[in-house]
């Protein structure tokens, strides 16, 4: 009897799918084990250019994005050295974000999906739990810091709370109850959020956006009023370099942006498999990169600088910066939008790529939704204030897991772009047959596995060697490069 390639499934089989308001393409025959409906391609892309933009407003516009933008300044470089740093570093995310959105864009699936292709039908599994497990880290550590500052703007109207803030009297695990209170509420506010769906999703970052820009610059604005123009200086650090000595500084700077990016640089591909074209998605790009990115730092700068002059010293935390200011209706407006902000960054850098990491990791019994709380629940465990306030954990945690990202990049590019020649055979992805393109022995392509062990070896010896601790800031670009660099030689020596 012929068999028939692929073979029968149990479970998925070929049809259309409605999930949290989008239309999914369940592959012909596609393996139970390997797909449901929330990592089938889409059938329908209804995003455009500005869905790009917002979500890139979103992932910008935050508590941190702010506080990342001012340290720039304070490198030691005059302004327009760093203005050239901060463009030049923004254009390189804004060249890789094309490259790796494309696959995704044209099969419409998720970034675990498409690792498939060169990691294996079940090898994926591998950068789906590294990129994973730094998302459930950094959305533990970020809902922290929005809590945290929450708890500031609430002591500032309610000072009769601070009992509760005292972690010596009332305090649990390594946070007092009213950072529990804080933490908890935007928890939950964050779930509420995500559990509505994509659809939901995409309306919030549309409006998160570019609400915070109109708070940026009403708040730029009365800085400005308050400390006179002539009053700010925008070098808001010693100047200490000019001329050639500042030149790897200024590449220090540029690698520092493009590592402030790396985590949905990598997974870029969960968000442009909605776009309806790839002119959508560069479109996207180029306003909420470059455009947006530089527009920002900008409004960041000039209201960090006013700081000095305003009150007495640099304050490099917007939500500081709005308590300190004397009017109550203009403290609450500024603290509720940059809460709003984060949760943004919070959601699309990751909430959501956690959600489709864990949910490929067993389809059948594992939803978007289940994934996605799956990580929101775990953020819970690793107590995230704990893992924050111990420079050393969470030097090896985030620095090690860190250390994956660049050579998980280089190896998709690698793969798509030389290896595949730009052709995907989506129904493959979703294939356990022996004859299926990306099926290897056990489903694990084990040159991909090589590659990676490799580059993030050298990668995690950059952070942990003192005698390599000056190539640090570049573990990107050396994890990337040398990802790519071992993938292709490996392919080329057993081919």
């Amino acid at each position: 009897m012929t068999m028939q390639y692929p073979p029968p499934a149990t479970g998925a089989s070929a049809g259309r799918a409605l999930e949290n308001g989008l239309i999914y393409t369940f592959p012909a025959l596609a393996n139970e084990r390997l797909s449901n409906a929330d990592l089938a391609p889409l059938q329908k892309q209804t995003w455009g250019s500005y869905n790009i933009f917002a979500f890139w407003m979103s992932d910008v516009h935050s508590v941190g994005g702010y506080i990342f933008a001012g340290s720039l300044f304070a490198l030691g470089l005059s302004s327009w050295q760093v203005l050239v740093s901060l463009l030049t570093g923004i254009l390189i995310v804004n060249y890789f974000c094309n490259l790796v959105a494309r696959p995704s864009q044209v099969s419409g699936v998720p970034y675990p999906v498409i690792c498939r292709a060169s990691f294996g039908v079940l090898g994926a599994n591998i950068p789906a739990m590294i990129r994973g497990l730094i998302a459930v880290a950094w959305y533990g550590i970020q809902t922290y810091l929005a809590s945290s500052a929450f708890v500031i703007v609430i002591l500032k109207f309610f000072p009769a709370l601070a009992i509760y803030a005292d972690l010596a009297q009332h305090g649990f695990l390594g946070l007092s109850a009213l950072g529990w209170a804080g933490f908890l509420l935007l928890w939950i506010l964050q779930a509420l959020v995500f559990w509505k769906g994509m659809n939901a999703i995409k309306r919030f970052i549309d409006l998160a956006g570019p609400a915070v820009y109109v708070v940026m610059f009403m708040l730029a604005a009365f800085m400005i009023y308050r400390a006179g123009w002539h009053h700010i200086d925008f070098n808001l650090g010693q100047v200490r370099y000019s001329g050639w000595s500042a030149v790897p500084v200024m590449l220090t700077a540029i690698s520092l942006v493009v590592s402030y990016f790396s985590g949905p640089l990598l997974n870029f591909g969960d968000f442009s498999r909605y776009c309806r074209s790839f002119d959508d998605v560069k479109r996207g790009n180029f306003w909420g990169l470059p455009v947006n990115f530089l527009a920002f730092s900008l409004v960041t700068v000039i209201t960090t600088a006013a700081t000095v002059p305003v009150f007495g010293q640099l304050i490099t935390d917007p939500i500081e910066t709005v308590a300190r200011i004397d009017n109550v209706t203009a403290v609450i407006l500024g603290a509720l939008t940059f809460l709003i902000a984060t949760i943004g960054i919070n959601i699309v850098a990751n909430f959501v790529s956690a959600a489709f990491d864990f949910s490929n990791l067993a389809p059948k019994h594992i939803s978007w939704r289940a994934g996605g709380m799956i990580a929101a629940i775990a953020s819970v465990f690793i107590t995230p204030w704990n893992l924050f306030n111990n420079p050393a954990m969470i030097h090896y945690t985030l620095d090690l897991l860190g250390a994956f990202i660049g050579p998980l990049y280089g190896i998709l590019i690698a793969d798509y772009y030389r290896i595949q020649r730009q052709h995907i055979h989506v129904q493959d992805l979703y294939s356990m047959h022996p004859q299926g393109r990306y099926w290897y022995r056990r489903g694990v392509n084990p040159r991909a596995v090589l590659a990676l062990i490799f580059a993030a070896a050298i990668s995690i010896a950059c952070v942990l060697l003192p005698a390599l601790r000056s190539l640090a800031d570049f573990t990107w670009f050396i994890g990337m490069l040398l990802g790519a660099g071992a993938y292709l030689a490996i392919n080329h020596q057993q081919q």
